[in-house]
């Protein structure tokens, strides 16, 4: 309770700007080594969402008087860039099929058929699911999954001889990031990882993951910064008063009136799925509120 009234009601008082009574963050697109946009002063990415009490900050919130907010969320596009880029055939095959990724990788690691997989199970695999993503190891898993590191291995490896274009993509990309110094993601920004060649062993370790990481969330940063230019663009060209007043990452919140609303959400749907073309479909899921506590 302190920390939350510290941090994110007594904390962002002071950020209200006297004049326009809103809060105007600074983002910023050269801090972070992925390419994210980083947000401070207040940071604004950094609004809780995990638990409701924390989550009630977003009350706070609203939208001028008769507008409202439209929100835009990519969903899994990680796992989505990660599908394309390693051209493993199952996870294409479920994305394709628009099935549930991390009931599929539960079928796949525990050897239940799809129809059986229990909720638990399908929390399990969502975990290493992620996990993969982010170069996550048996120590790591089996602390967030509260199991064993014997079994956190077991089913990392389970995962990896199941989704073997994955194991590929993660072999090859290390050594290349070796070769070359860099890695990069599908838009050829680079990022250096000199901790590859390091004699400390931790430290290499910490290089693996960046090189293994970068190109999944580089190129999910890079979409959407092209999804929010194309968007920006948009509503100009239409002569809409909306515009866009928050990006967190997956997701994009544009202000605007209510009779401009369902225009908005089209150029929002449309402009975000096809930043790119991908080997799968990009979905962007749409939801509209009076608070950002109440969207999606």
């Amino acid at each position: 309770l302190v920390k939350l009234n510290s941090t994110y009601v007594e904390g962002l008082k002071p950020y209200i700007n006297p004049k326009t009574k809103r809060i105007h963050s600074f983002f910023h697109q050269t801090i972070t080594a992925t390419g994210r946009i980083s947000s401070t002063e207040p940071n604004l990415q950094n609004i809780p969402t995990r638990f409701e009490l924390g989550k009630r900050v977003r009350k706070v919130f609203k939208p001028e008087n008769g507008k409202i907010y439209v929100d835009a969320d990519y969903s899994q596009i990680e796992l989505r860039v990660l599908a394309h880029i390693s051209k493993d055939e199952h996870m294409i095959q479920a994305f394709k099929n628009n099935e549930d990724i991390h009931k599929q990788a539960a079928s796949k690691v525990f050897k239940t058929p799809i129809d059986e997989v229990t909720k638990e199970q399908r929390s399990n695999a969502k975990a290493v699911n992620f996990g993969i993503v982010y170069g996550i190891s048996d120590f790591g898993l089996g602390e967030q999954l509260g199991i064993s590191r014997k079994l956190a291995k077991q089913y990392i490896e389970e995962y990896l001889s199941e989704y073997a274009g994955i194991n590929t993509f993660m072999e090859n990309i290390i050594e290349k990031t070796k070769e070359k110094g860099y890695v990069e993601t599908l838009f050829n920004r680079r990022r250096y990882v000199p901790e590859l060649s390091s004699k400390n062993y931790m430290v290499r370790q910490f290089g693996k993951r960046v090189a293994m990481n970068t190109p999944i969330q580089g190129t999910a940063a890079d979409i959407m910064k092209i999804a929010m230019i194309n968007v920006y663009k948009r509503l100009k060209d239409e002569n809409l008063e909306a515009k866009i007043v928050l990006q967190v990452h997956d997701e994009m919140m544009i202000e605007t009136s209510d009779k401009e609303k369902e225009q908005v959400k089209k150029i929002i749907k449309q402009e975000m799925e096809s930043a790119i073309k991908l080997e799968i479909p990009l979905i962007a899921e749409i939801s509209e509120a009076k608070t950002w506590y109440d969207c999606k």
